[in-house]
């Protein structure tokens, strides 16, 4: 061709195929108008396509990417041959770079990651004590590392949350203490441990490098129904929250399943995804397809469509031989086998077709080991070639409407060659799992292995296959260890029993796959499943107490206490003897409260194992929630010592910290939890309480907005909030915070008493009295909320009502210096003097630095007529608080009352503290009020009127008033003439306070 470029071979086949293109005409124009626009034109960015199995979702996707990159963009695609995300990025990058354009920068961290990860399958984990019960394989780190992000083990992380976060320590820092000493830098450890928080990044920065130079960048995730469990959360976390990184505009997502994308995951995000489903083709969209194959007969047509059911697999599969007679198709009543391998004379060819449908996936040995012949490996390069054959990287997969059918075939044709064959694949499996075995165990046992456990999978699979009643009762039991092994694993077993029965005929079989399947839909799915198998399987006597101790953890994460409770207790009873659930028992207890009960369960699991950390650490959280702060430490000190890098214990001892106000070595222990786990919200939450208490707000409402992005629905996080914002002033904004804290949990009585202070502050004092009323009908042993419906008694004027519910305060504890102290001012108000001062000593007895119950005690003999008692205790009170305005008011009264030679001296020296006080910005009301008051005693009538003109213009509250004018009063017997001038104030007064 004359002054242009001659195509490739391969070009002109791509050019062909596009044009040959069959339906899907619709899905096609919606995907190439999104290119055809600037990425700041359309929302569209993540498109999903999805049917059944057969329907053509690859064949689209292949289309799709190659009007992708007609369109000038670059593509990668991704299928289930990546085991987790980091797989999945290793292959977006490897593709990249065939088309010039390298991501450097993660392909060294990756290098990088591999090499230490290598290193760290050999690091040396340290002994947990004498008499540790095996844990069940991979339980201490496939999951509970997931469960903590670390993300060591492939494929979990999605479905973590169904996992104990306290053996998760047990494991998973474990492990972390010896890779730090393994490894050659901190940053080694972080990349083994948590390979997506340091890689995804980088991947992100070298991909948006490469998006500036191209239109559009798109990414292919095909038999996403396989990998979605896998890659959601990462994905979902990568395109729509930027917890890795921004995204540049102008990459698109396509993703192809069988199913819909999982609720809980993409639900918020429906409004920006763009669904593709597929259906059969058309009987329009068939015969077009049979017309670009060359098949125009009519009665060919005909025979064709109604075999196929228009299933484009089925389609294809048939078109493929050509047929020029209805007879050349066969006989309609054949099996569905028979067409597909219907021009294939090869007996060797047809026979090993059939054999390799035996096994799930294929590989070279497999396909060896099912076929069983000499010459397999000639018959596996013509497999690969065959339409219902999907080859990826040299891993083959039938079409699983073809390999239903050839099954069926297979099984009907010799019963014996069947349980032969099935049996040679499992011996085969066992082989390689037992050749793994050879080699140096992982920290935990075999099962976190995810080799070894896709080997029993495939061996449990075929035993059943062979001999379904026979090799029932092992696979139920290695159900157990599934469901030990955390929720994905589960999963996996479970399709994998109810593939069986399918594959096999088996009734049984397919019976306890149907049943456990179903129960795998309900909201608590490992849970359900175990309580199936502890209903109507016979598990063995040691299956029998591990399946309680599972579900009595799921059951325990789901908050169903009282059932974890019975579980504990029953595997115990069956195994007096096992830690594991002894300690599980005690958390259990302690979740319940039952803290003596708890203790003795920590208490016992130690004698057996002494050395037990989470032992120590549960007990150590017991005793603080008891009070029991010195011992507490006592625990949690020696449970840090035996797993510094555990983030639980430290937490735990950060909390305990703080109870006895020692507020730096808490949040000391904080930092360090949050260091240790950086998604750890209990101790996020926490440490937001120790900065509130050390009254550091702005870092204290960060680390609670932390701990809510990570868990929304965290009750206790959002109503601590609500207290913060409320004790910074913005008491309105609380109100959401408890109001959402009180959705999710309506009868949460601390929430309720908080979000009434809130309301009182706000002067919706109904509201607050509602709600109070509330907290102690849940909790009548709720002293606080008792002390503070007192306080709105008593600003409402109802002052018997106060004094009721602080005496039942203080029956409920009686050392409480706080509600003691406002008895005493509530006695005093109400003229109970006597009464007043004995609350006032009592205070001082429990705690004799309480300057404010030594200034009550002299202003109780003040009102009661005894100044000299009031002199002494005031001046003693004042000595302590030189700089108190009020202190200095109340001793210039008592001065006066006494005609005493220094009271002149004294106002002088109150209204010096008054002016310096009320050249604030900003002054405070009580100080305006105090002001004229000292102008009411010395007869400065005329000042006062000013001062009371101060106070009003600040828009005082009712208690300020009332309190005021309650203070001005007193002054009757105190200032000679002065009823006509307090009379005219009091009518000022109570004017505002109308108003």
């Amino acid at each position: 061709m004359a002054g242009g470029s001659v195509p490739s071979r391969r070009e002109l086949i791509r050019r062909w195929r596009q044009g040959a293109f069959v339906g899907r005409r619709g899905e096609l124009a919606a995907f190439t108008a999104t290119l055809g626009r600037p990425p700041e034109a359309s929302a569209q960015f993540l498109f999903h396509i999805r049917g059944p199995a057969g329907v053509g979702k690859s064949t689209l996707v292949r289309q799709l990417e190659s009007a992708a990159r007609d369109a000038g963009a670059v593509t990668a695609y991704v299928d289930e041959s990546a085991a987790d995300a980091v797989e999945a990025m290793e292959q977006v990058s490897t593709q990249l770079a065939r088309q010039g354009l390298e991501l450097r920068d993660f392909d060294r961290r990756l290098d990088t990651y591999r090499q230490r990860r290598h290193e760290a399958a050999a690091v040396p984990v340290a002994d947990p004590g004498p008499g540790a019960p095996a844990p069940s394989a991979g339980s201490m780190v496939a999951s509970q590392l997931s469960l903590a992000g670390l993300g060591l083990i492939p494929g979990v992380g999605a479905v973590a949350g169904a996992m104990d976060p306290q053996q998760l320590a047990v494991g998973a820092d474990r492990i972390k203490t010896a890779l730090s000493a393994r490894l050659r830098s901190h940053d080694d450890v972080q990349l083994v441990l948590s390979p997506l928080r340091v890689l995804t990044p980088v991947f992100l920065e070298g991909l948006a490098e490469h998006c500036r130079r191209r239109p559009w960048t798109v990414l292919f995730f095909d038999t996403y129904e396989r990998t979605g469990p896998l890659l959601d959360v990462w994905l979902r976390d990568l395109l729509l929250d930027a917890r890795y990184g921004e995204v540049p505009a102008n990459v698109l997502v396509v993703l192809a399943g069988q199913r819909q994308l999982d609720a809980h995951c993409w639900g918020d995000w429906r409004d920006l995804i763009t669904e593709l489903p597929l259906e059969v083709f058309t009987e329009a969209e068939s015969r077009q397809y049979l017309t670009a194959k060359g098949i125009t007969d009519e009665r060919v047509v005909e025979v064709v469509l109604r075999l196929s059911g228009r299933l484009p697999v089925l389609l294809s599969t048939l078109a493929e031989a050509r047929p020029a007679a209805a007879e050349e198709v066969g006989d309609p009543s054949g099996t569905a086998v028979e067409r597909f391998l219907k021009w294939e004379t090869d007996p060797a060819r047809r026979a090993a077709a059939l054999a390799a449908a035996l096994p799930q996936e294929l590989d070279e040995d497999v396909f060896g080991s099912a076929v069983g012949e000499d010459g397999a490996g000639e018959l596996f390069g013509w497999l690969r070639s065959m339409p219902f054959v999907d080859d990826r990287g040299g891993r083959m997969r039938y079409h699983d409407v073809v390999r239903t059918a050839m099954l069926r075939l297979r099984r009907r044709q010799s019963h014996e060659s069947w349980r032969e064959r099935h049996t040679a694949l499992a011996d085969m499996f066992r082989d390689r799992r037992l050749a793994l075995e050879e080699g140096t165990p992982p920290r935990d046992g075999w099962w976190e292995d995810e080799r070894w456990r896709s080997h029993r999978l495939q061996e449990t699979y075929h035993r059943l296959c062979a001999d379904p009643r026979g090799a029932l009762p092992a696979a139920l039991r290695e159900l157990v260890d599934a469901a030990d092994e955390g929720a994905a694993v589960l999963r996996r077993w479970v399709a994998a029993l109810g593939r069986a029965g399918e594959d096999a005929d088996a009734e049984v079989v397919r019976r306890w796959g149907a049943l456990l399947g179903s129960a795998l839909e309900e909201p608590e799915p490992t849970a359900a499943v175990l309580t199936r198998l502890l209903d109507r399987a016979a598990l063995d006597e040691e299956g029998l107490p591990l399946a309680l101790t599972v579900r009595g953890r799921a059951l325990r994460h789901t908050d169903r206490p009282a059932e974890s409770l019975a579980d504990y207790t029953a595997a115990l009873e069956l195994r007096p003897d096992s830690v594991r659930a002894l300690v599980g028992r005690g958390t259990t207890y302690r979740m319940m409260r039952l803290h003596e009960e708890a203790l003795a369960d920590f208490d016992a699991a130690l004698r057996q194992e002494p050395e037990r950390s989470n032992a120590h650490s549960g007990r150590g959280e017991t005793l603080r929630m008891m009070n029991r702060y010195e011992e507490s430490l006592a625990s949690l000190d020696r449970a840090i010592a035996l797993r510094p890098d555990w983030a639980t214990p430290l937490g735990s001892r950060g909390a305990t910290f703080r109870s006895l106000g020692r507020y730096e070595k808490s949040l000391a222990d904080f930092d360090r939890a949050v260091e240790l786990n950086p998604e750890y919200a209990w101790a996020l939450a926490n440490r937001g309480l120790t900065r509130r208490m050390m009254e550091h707000y702005d870092r204290a409402l960060a680390d609670f907005d932390q701990a809510l992005e990570l868990e929304p629905d965290y009750r206790w996080a959002l109503a601590q909030r609500g207290v913060l914002l409320r004790m910074a002033g913005e008491a309105g904004r609380s109100l959401a915070d408890f109001d959402e804290a009180l959705r999710l949990e309506p009868d949460n009585g601390w929430a309720l008493a908080n979000r009434a202070v809130a309301y009182k502050e706000l002067g919706r004092r109904a509201e607050a009295l509602a709600d109070l009323d509330r907290a102690v009908a849940l909790d009548p042993e709720y002293a606080w909320a008792f002390a503070h419906r007192a306080l709105l008694h008593q600003a409402m004027g109802e002052g018997e009502r106060s004094l009721a519910d602080l005496d039942r305060a203080l029956e409920i504890t009686p050392d409480s210096v706080w509600i003691l102290f406002h008895r005493a001012h509530g006695r005093r108000l109400a003229g109970r003097y006597d009464e007043a001062l004995a609350d006032f000593r009592r205070v001082r007895e429990l705690e004799p630095g309480h300057v404010q119950s030594l200034a009550g005690a002299g202003v109780v003999h003040r009102y009661a007529g005894r100044y000299e008692q009031a002199l002494t205790a005031l001046r003693e009170a004042a000595a302590a608080d030189p700089d108190s305005v009020w202190l200095h008011y109340e001793l210039s009264v008592v001065l006066y009352a006494l005609g005493h030679a220094d009271r002149d001296a004294q106002v002088a020296h109150t209204l010096r503290l008054l002016g310096g006080a009320l050249a604030q910005d900003r002054p405070d009301v009580s100080d305006l009020g105090n002001l004229f008051l000292v102008r009411c005693l010395t007869g400065g009538w005329q000042d006062a009127d000013g001062a009371l003109t101060g106070f009003l213009a600040t828009g005082p509250g009712r208690d300020d008033t009332r309190e005021l004018r309650v203070a001005m009063d007193t002054l009757r017997t105190v200032v000679p003439d002065a009823e006509p001038h307090l009379a005219a104030f009091r009518a000022r007064l109570g004017a505002a306070h109308r108003d």
